[in-house]
């Protein structure tokens, strides 16, 4: 099975409810999907979203970056040699992580059917079946406690909830929502790099002592901020967890060296691809240390990769928070993971199972062919 041809489309869906986070607000999913094309007719689907505050990626950097660097070194590669096609992708320019993430989605979904075997078995096997939470947007306390409810009706009992935009407020939107559902759902936080490190232990032993109990605390400073994040760990009881300080293999290794977080967030966007976020989930189990699999806010194709990856390093990845799809109006994907509310279940169909996408719109001067 030889790459053939790498295609461009665009995936645009609608959010049942904005967005809202520290750093930024969305309304729509919009997915920039890659369609790899092999001499015997298979078609590879991966996707990325547009995420310049956190990886730098755009829409239009992935697109240039893949047209004029890395889609020339792939096509004409034999899919059978995986390990090589990863390394061109991840080789051929620095950065441009979520530009590497989708094509290496499309290139493992096709692996998935050159063998015909579903994604998840090939990667070690696993149950097919996942749990993920549900994120609450920061808002108003009214809005957030409305959405909790919502959230806990239709079957959510983890609720992620961002914060970070206002410490005190922070503070009483917490206990709020703790004292309205921690019978029914256990609660985590979501910081955005919001907070400074003292900040973070104010607020955190200021929780702590009203009797809140938290199962982790995501990404409380700067993404550079180790030291901060290693201060807060030795001062707070609950969990502390690295997402945008833990892109690479190298940083977290160097977290888990110095003992700054507990917990570190896996995504396929951050780390480049499906190739090293494996690596990260196996350097965790080396330093006994648990991981969470995220996903940024992207549609049915990339996050179906990010569950496969779950499913097959389970031991590992105990933690999921892969509700991009459940929070667009619908999802245009057909075949592939099934995303039901709470519910996550995965095809038995070749790679990621994906049968066909509604609503793509290709991108007429994005063909590139050998």
């Amino acid at each position: 099975m030889k790459i053939k041809a790498i295609r461009f489309a665009k995936l645009k869906v609608p959010l049942v409810t904005p967005f809202k986070t520290a750093l930024r607000e969305v309304s729509s999913i919009e997915d920039l999907v890659v369609l790899i094309e092999t001499d015997c007719g298979q078609l590879g689907y991966g996707a990325a979203a547009s995420t310049p505050v956190i990886t730098g990626d755009t829409h239009q950097s992935m697109l240039a970056v893949i047209q004029q660097f890395i889609a020339p070194k792939l096509v004409g590669l034999e899919i059978e040699n995986l390990n090589h096609v990863c390394h061109v992708i991840q080789s051929t320019v620095a950065g441009n992580y979520s530009a590497k993430a989708a094509l290496e989605l499309a290139v493992y979904d096709l692996w998935g059917k050159l063998y015909q075997a579903p994604l998840y078995k090939l990667l070690g096997g696993g149950s097919k079946t996942l749990r993920t939470d549900i994120t609450i947007s920061v808002d108003h306390i009214d809005k957030m406690l409305s959405d909790s409810q919502l959230a806990i009706e239709q079957g959510f009992d983890v609720l992620k909830i961002k914060i970070g935009n206002d410490l005190q407020q922070d503070i009483a939107r917490v206990k709020a929502i703790y004292a309205g559902f921690a019978e029914q759902a256990q609660l985590r936080l979501d910081v955005n790099q919001g907070w400074s490190a003292k900040q973070t232990v104010y607020a955190l032993q200021q929780l702590e002592n009203s009797g809140v109990v938290l199962e982790l605390v995501e990404q409380p400073v700067k993404s550079d901020d180790i030291q901060g994040l290693k201060y807060i760990s030795q001062r707070v009881n609950t969990p502390i967890m690295a997402d945008e300080s833990a892109f690479s293999a190298k940083q977290v290794i160097n977290l888990l060296e110095l003992n700054a977080v507990d917990i570190i967030n896996i995504k396929l966007m951050k780390a480049g691809g499906l190739s090293h976020a494996i690596a990260i989930a196996d350097i965790t189990a080396q330093y006994q240390a648990k991981c969470m699999i995220g996903c940024m806010l992207e549609g049915s194709i990339a996050v179906a990769g990010a569950a496969h990856l779950a499913a097959a390093k389970s031991q590992q990845i105990s933690k999921i928070d892969l509700d991009g799809p459940a929070l667009g109006c619908y999802d245009p994907v057909q075949g592939g993971v099934d995303f039901n509310g709470p519910a996550i279940i995965l095809s038995d169909a070749p790679g990621l199972g994906i049968e066909s996408i509604d609503t793509l719109e290709e991108i007429n001067n994005g063909v590139w062919r050998q």
